[in-house]
């Protein structure tokens, strides 16, 4: 099979996944030298809208599914996402086809520049913690009942801003992004897994492309990291298993470390105000990880996440 010539690559238009295609890019090339490469950049309704809760724009896919659409349509070749964002609902025609290695998966708190304190300790009672995501909020109220969480929309750069605005006390955002933007020095500390789990696919990227292109999809596999797919792959099964979306107070954890023959896995589910808590941890076959997923999701379900899952408190903001 011949490897295209030209490979045109899919995004959102935003600062943060301009930066992941060209690193997709980047990957292409190094592998390909002779094979030219295209970004085209899609506008997405959770873009457009930055005003409306998800809920109110159909919450799940309001992030891929225009980018899908142009894959889809023949306008472009690959659509890259980050994969925390992509619903486990896969879309016919499709094929998530690459998962390069990913970054560091955690989230990060960040304080207004020239303050103090670097623990969630030290936060007082009462400060304003801003974050768009009911996972991220969920896990700070059971561990700090005392915080007031603020919802924020807008890319990385724009919540800096109105952080630093004095709009709020606190950000917390994926350690991803801001390394990949090259903000790390704004990271003032990292949240142990101890007390927030990251998200499904966190820092992860998913490569997507028309089901029937077999020399696209062959290229994309050549790109895939086993390691990282393997986790994600546990990850989006859990996650599939629990019939929670993206955005749901959900926090799950799979690692595959060198040189362990194990995937070690821990999850978590909440209610919207952190009040309620279920969690689990467990060992799986990094070979069999779609069943390793759903063996995980069912421990929780066991432990009553059906019922923390079932409150209707929808999502206000994307991660």
């Amino acid at each position: 099979m011949s490897t295209p010539s030209l490979i045109r690559l899919a995004t959102r238009a935003s600062r943060l996944a301009l930066w992941q295609a060209r690193h997709v890019e980047e990957l292409i090339v190094r592998a390909w030298p002779d094979v030219r490469v295209e970004v085209v950049e899609v506008s997405t309704s959770g873009d457009r809208d930055r005003e409306s809760r998800l809920a109110e724009m159909g919450g799940v896919g309001v992030f891929t599914r225009e980018v899908q659409q142009a894959v889809l349509d023949g306008r472009a070749d690959v659509a890259v996402h980050s994969l925390k964002d992509l619903p486990t609902e896969p879309v016919p025609g499709l094929e998530l086809a690459g998962v390069p290695a990913r970054g560091p998966r955690g989230d990060v708190v960040v304080l207004p520049q020239e303050s103090g304190g670097a623990s969630l300790e030290a936060l007082p009672a009462g400060a304003r913690v801003a974050t768009g995501s009911l996972r991220r909020r969920a896990q700070l109220l059971h561990c700090r009942p005392d915080l007031v969480p603020c919802d924020v929309r807008g890319n990385v750069e724009t919540r800096l801003r109105k952080l630093d605005a004095g709009e709020f006390d606190a950000l917390v955002l994926a350690e991803a992004g801001l390394v990949r933007l090259g903000l790390a020095e704004r990271i003032t500390f990292r949240c142990e897994p101890a007390w927030m789990l990251p998200a499904v696919g966190q820092a992860a990227l998913g490569l997507e492309c028309r089901a029937d292109d077999d020399a696209v999809a062959a290229l994309l596999h050549d790109l895939t990291d086993p390691r990282t797919a393997a986790e994600v792959r546990a990850e989006r099964s859990c996650l599939a298993t629990l019939r929670a979306g993206c955005h749901a107070p959900v926090g799950v954890l799979v690692e595959w470390p060198e040189p362990s023959s194990l995937l070690r896995m821990e999850g978590v589910v909440l209610s919207p105000d952190g009040r309620r808590r279920v969690s689990t941890a467990m060992e799986g076959n990094p070979h069999a990880p779609a069943e390793a997923g759903r063996r995980l999701a069912q421990q929780l379900l066991a432990h009553g996440a059906a019922e923390l899952l079932a409150a209707d408190v929808p999502p206000t903001a994307d991660e």
